[in-house]
């Protein structure tokens, strides 16, 4: 089986290091992988290539960082991406975390392994939820927002929708209260590789079978945002520590505290306090508390703006917080 494999994050090179790890096994051959450009990260800015280049590159697979597949927005890169695809001659194109969105027309491109109920299997996506829940971009971010008490994987067949196509294999996972979107990603990662492995052998024998996503309990993922960072102490204290939990790695809970700018790895809730929502009621090795709608968080691991992150009693040592101060509530601008 020719297998081209799309991906980006270190989310796509665990499945990505899955497949070549059972490609004797397996008779896998992945002749090309398709990832993002490289692109500067980190403190320094240092240009570095995704995770998945930097995995394909290590096993001697040949790489292309197409910027887009659209002949309307770059017809020679299209066109150049789109012969690299073909000249791959690939059985199946499977897609992980890729980042550019893909036509219909590479959609077609692989011959396919076989019809499991919906039409040659040509381009399978392994997703982060279990569709439909959480179609689109952070998946695993927003189910711990939301409060959700399980997620899991969906392999599924592509189509030119929005993880929309049929489902071929799905398996759920619990969501532990200490989650947060990096350990979550990272598990959902692992189960994602043992399921594109198993969804693979079982199109080889035959075995695989589409099912169509119900209509009912569609939602949507939406793009995390740096703009949603800044914590409305007008919400509940529950919803603020899964906000928190959500959004590690990014964007990072923030706090303003007149000139402070804070951000909030770790917090948890207390029993409401009873102050004005955004007071600061206590500051001391145990957390910074600060009272919200419903309830009072307790930030437990704090950064302030250029420093590195601290537990509490490390963070309150080293700085004054006039308790009774009022953190900055977000513009309805």
């Amino acid at each position: 089986m020719r297998i081209v494999f799309a991906g980006t994050p270190e989310f796509a090179a665990t499945a990505l290091r899955a497949l070549l790890a059972a490609s004797a096994s397996h008779r896998f051959e992945i002749p090309l992988v398709l990832s993002q450009p490289d692109r500067a990260g980190g403190r320094g800015m240092k240009i570095s290539p995704t995770p998945v280049k930097a995995l394909a590159i290590e096993n001697g697979v040949a790489v292309a960082t197409p910027l887009t597949f659209s002949r309307k927005r770059d017809p020679a890169q299209a066109e150049a991406a789109h012969a690299a695809l073909a000249a791959a001659r690939a059985d199946v194109l499977v897609v992980a975390a890729y980042g550019l969105i893909l036509p219909q027309s590479v959609l077609d491109v692989p011959a396919g392994l076989g019809d499991a109920g919906c039409g040659p299997l040509r381009a399978i996506n392994i997703h982060a939820s279990l569709l439909p829940r959480w179609r689109g971009a952070a998946p695993a971010a927003r189910a711990i927002e939301a409060g959700d008490a399980t997620t899991g994987v969906t392999i599924m067949q592509m189509e030119a929708g929005l993880d929309t196509g049929p489902m071929l294999l799905a398996e759920s996972l619990e969501i532990a209260p200490s989650d947060t979107t990096a350990t979550l990603t990272q598990r959902l990662a692992e189960l994602g590789a043992q399921l594109i492995v198993a969804a693979l052998d079982a199109a080889i024998n035959g075995t695989l079978r589409a099912v169509a996503q119900p209509a009912d309990g569609v939602t949507y993922a939406h793009k995390l945002d740096k703009r949603e960072a800044l914590l409305d102490w007008n919400e509940p204290a529950d919803v603020l520590a899964r906000r928190v939990r959500a959004f590690d790695p990014f964007p990072v809970a923030a706090a303003v505290l007149g000139d402070l700018n804070l951000r909030i790895w770790r917090a948890r809730v207390l029993a409401g306090s009873g102050a004005t929502p955004g007071t600061l009621v206590g500051a001391d090795r145990d957390g910074v508390r600060i009272a919200c709608a419903e309830g009072d968080l307790l930030a437990t691991e704090l950064q302030r703006a250029g420093s590195k992150r601290l537990a509490a009693a490390d963070f309150v040592a080293g700085i004054r917080l006039p308790v009774g101060a009022r953190f900055a509530l977000p513009s309805r601008a």
